[in-house]
Parts: C-alpha cells; structure tokens; sequence
C-alpha cells in the first residue's frame, strides 16, 4: 500500500535547503467562516515554493546510489528553481529545459541559482519531449517534477511538519493539485496516522485532471488546459501519484478563476503576501467546501503551496477578485434613448456603489450600459437587483459569469457598426513570446478581413485575443479547418449574448 512512503518520509533529505514553514492561524478568514482556518505557508521557502522539498531529495537519493554525471528537468516554474537550487547545493550539474514563453523572471532565477537553460517550444508538452531527448543523449538523470517516489517523498515532509506543529483535532487539508506530487506525498503521511483527517484536493475547473481521473476510475489525458493557474496546469495526473491519491483522497474540488483570485485577495488581506494563482488554490478550495458543506467550528488546513507571480498578473487578479467573493455583479442593460433615461437608470441602481460603467448610443431607440455593481450581501442582492430592474421594465442581462465579457467586452464597449455583413467572433490563446502577436495576426489575416481585434496579455505563458473576422457562410467549414490547423486552443463566440448586445452588426 503505502506504507513504504512513511519511511520514505521520514528519511527524506530537505532541509538542507528547505525550513520547516509555518502553520499560521487565519484571524480574518477565520472569523468569517467560522471555522478554525490554518496556513500552512510553502511560500515562505527560499524558491518560494514548496518544490524544492521533492528536487532536493530526489537528487540527493540519486548522489548516494551513484555517481551523478548531472540532472536535467523540464519546467517553467518552481520546479525548475527546486532543481537548480538543489543541484548547486550538491554540486551538480543542471540543466533546465523551458518553453520559450517562460517569463524572464522565471529564466533569470534559474540561472541565478547557476543551472543552464534551454529554451524551446511554446508549451511544456515540447520542453519535456526535448528534456527526455536531452537527458538520453548527454546520459543526464531527468527529475520528474512529480510522478517520481523520491520527489513524493519530499513533498511528504509538508505533511509530516503539519501533524507535528498541530497535535490537536484537524478536520480537513486542503491540497492544491496539478500531476499530484505534492498531495500523494501529503495524503500518504496523514492518512497513515490519522486517517480520519479528510485530504481535500483543490484544482482549477478548466485544468482538472485528477479530478477527471477519479471520476473516470482512470488518468485521462485532457483535450486542453487553462491558463491562469499555471503551476497547476498538468494534462495528465502522474501514474504513481494518482495510485496514492485513490487510496488516500476523500474528494478533489474544482474552483473557478474568480474564486481563485478571490483566494488571492484573502492571503493579502491575511498576510500581506502574494500568492501565485495555484498557490491560493488551497483556500480557494476551503471557502468552497465550507459553503457546500455549512460547516462550522471546524478546524481546516490549506497548503499556500507557492508565491512565484509575475507583477503583470496582478490588475486580472483584481479585476476577478471581487467576482470571485460575489462582491461585484457585471450587468448589460438596455435603457430608452431619450433625455432623462440615463439619470432614471442610476435612480434605480440607488446609492450602491459603481465599480465600472460603459455608456454608448446603439440608435435612436436605446443605448446599452455596461456596469459592474458592488454587492455587499453577495449573489442574493444581485438578484433582487435584476428583479428591480426588470419591474422597471429594463432588459437585463447577467455577465458576471461570462468569460468573453469580463475578459474582452467590457474593453470594447464601443457601439454597433451599420452595415458590417458576415462577422463572426472567435476567442483564442495563443502562446506570448516576442512577435507572436504579430506572427497570429499575419496567419490569420491571410485569407479573411479581420473587422474586430483586442487582445490581453495578464502577464502569463498566453495571450487572450478577441477576433471579428469577415467570413460568408460557405467559407466558414473551411474557416473552421484552417483555425484547426492553426494549433491554438479556440471558441466560437458569435452567439455569445454580450457580443449580441454590444458590438454585434445585426
């Protein structure tokens, strides 16, 4: 079963590079869930991350059985750090392969830790493919940076420290989870000495590949992964780990991007410390089993499991936070186009509070607003509002859950255009590396007029871009065809009800 990881656990070598992190008492998020809220802060270690726990044991297991001519992984995080830092410690070679959309912040610490880098790709599916080529040909021993005992081990010891720094009752753990090292090394150690503690994965809904295998009795390889959380966005869980998380996971819950930025703002709020996305996934997680459960005057555990964010990141971390706590709702309204309608509407709105507003004459009839709306009393008052405005007799459309809304529409609230014929509108990531905007745009612009464009970088791996494109009705099987061999993940968004209300021709 296992077993062997317990004593894999405790004869772990980390703490020639890691310290034992502490397991700190959340007074905010504590008094407002009611329940006993405890972090246990993995964004304290020198790489800010937990990684460096697993890279370092498994390199040192390596030095004792042979002599290591020099390791290579592939990463575009902090496993990448994790490996670097513990091979200069060792005295060992490394080499780090990334993709060539790592952000430069990212490289440069690699390589200040005194590891070479490699960059190729655009996506870590290829960094990886050119690390195991890598590692054959130049007979370098490849980390995995999670399907591998010795690397579960490591991450194990988060577990161990846990248990030893609280002896007292713990009801759940919360694991932030991508190919699932870190929660087999947690869930193996916890569960063998106090089985009755729930471990609680957390993962993203748009990258949840743990969950699709428990729900499929089987690893499963995902079509396509989000972005946001990028430490965790793994398309297949690890084969060792996923054999320990089925027997020892009670649940994996999945949380959404706003929830996710939410959890962000509640660790600032907190400790005044910035989590990367997947670093907050754990509190995510507990806020959402909290709610679903109405548990109270329990004690929780959350794994703030890494701190690695790009600064760029930080303004789409407050844009999504307040939807992410259903502090703000998002609203299309559609009012009369005559004097006075306009002070009307804000009349209705009353003396909430205005987070944005976007005015624009559609014709002589009605104009349509765009107005994100400050909510003290969460989703329930949201409601009451769009009853409200409705008895008004205002047409009302909810777009806080709308993805190509909150993310490009509400940029582009700029009016109808008279007599554009045949627009249709697709969304699209596409990797962010120099002249890549440049490069999308002569590949897709070929064939077909583009009439629409905004594109938004968040300081991650991929851009987000909007594309109105001219395309007749007999073309578009072959539009279809080309944008499939184009490789980039995309979404057809024509139908989509905010662009019908705001930029659509018809």
């Amino acid at each position: 079963m296992t077993k062997k990881y317990i004593e894999k656990i405790l004869a772990a070598r980390v703490y020639d590079v890691a310290v034992e992190t502490p397991l700190e008492l959340s007074r905010l998020l504590s008094a407002r869930l009611n329940n006993k809220v405890l972090m246990k802060r993995e964004d304290m270690q020198s790489v800010f991350s937990f990684k460096l726990r697993g890279a370092y044991n498994c390199i040192y297991q390596l030095s004792q059985q042979k002599e290591v001519k020099g390791v290579i992984a592939a990463s575009a995080g902090n496993h990448a750090q994790g490996v670097a830092l513990a091979a200069q410690r060792l005295g060992i070679k490394a080499t780090i392969v990334m993709p060539k959309t790592t952000p430069a912040i990212k490289v440069n610490a690699v390589k200040s830790y005194g590891a070479k880098t490699v960059l190729i790709g655009d996506a870590y599916d290829e960094a990886y493919q050119h690390a195991i080529a890598l590692a054959e040909k130049q007979k370098l021993d490849f980390i995995h940076p999670y399907d591998d005992p010795e690397v579960i081990a490591g991450q194990g010891t988060v577990g161990m420290e846990i248990l030893r720094q609280h002896g007292g009752t713990i009801d759940a753990v919360f694991v932030p989870v991508g190919g699932g090292g870190l929660i087999a090394g947690v869930a193996a150690f916890i569960k063998h000495l106090r089985p009755e503690v729930k471990i609680i994965g957390v993962e993203p809904d748009d990258a949840p590949c743990m969950a699709e295998a428990f729900k499929q009795n089987k690893r499963v390889v995902l079509d396509h992964v989000g972005i946001f959380a990028d430490g965790v966005a793994v398309r297949q869980a690890g084969k060792e780990t996923y054999r320990i998380a089925k027997l020892c996971v009670d649940e994996i819950i999945c949380v959404s991007t706003d929830e996710i930025c939410a959890a962000i703002k509640d660790i600032f709020d907190e400790s005044r410390s910035i989590m990367e996305p997947a670093g907050a996934l754990a509190v995510a997680g507990l806020k959402k089993y909290v709610e679903r459960e109405k548990s109270v005057g329990q004690t929780l555990v959350a794994i703030n499991s890494g701190a690695n964010m790009n600064f760029d990141r930080l303004r789409h971390v407050a844009e999504r936070a307040e939807l992410g706590e259903q502090r703000e709702a998002l609203l299309g309204v559609t009012i009369p186009e005559r004097p006075g309608s306009f002070r009307a509407f804000c009349n209705t709105l009353g003396r909430r509070g205005i987070t944005e507003f976007n005015y624009r004459y559609a014709h002589d009839d009605e104009a349509h607003v765009f107005a994100g709306i400050q909510l003290s009393e969460g989703f329930a008052e949201k409601d009451e509002l769009i009853a409200k405005l409705k008895e008004k007799n205002y047409p009302v459309m909810d777009m806080t859950d709308n993805e190509m809304a909150k993310i490009h529409i509400r940029h582009l609230v700029g009016g109808h255009v008279a007599g554009l014929e045949n627009e249709i509108v697709y969304r699209f990531e596409f990797p962010e590396r120099p002249g890549a905007l440049l490069d999308f745009l002569t590949r897709i612009g070929k064939r077909w007029n583009i009439s629409l464009f905004h594109y938004r970088n968040h300081g991650a791996a991929y851009g987000r871009v909007l594309v109105g494109l001219q395309v007749i009705k007999k073309e578009r099987k072959s539009l279809n065809s080309y944008l499939d061999e184009l490789g980039y993940p995309y979404w057809d968004e024509t139908n989509n009800p905010a662009y019908q209300l705001f930029l659509s021709s018809d």
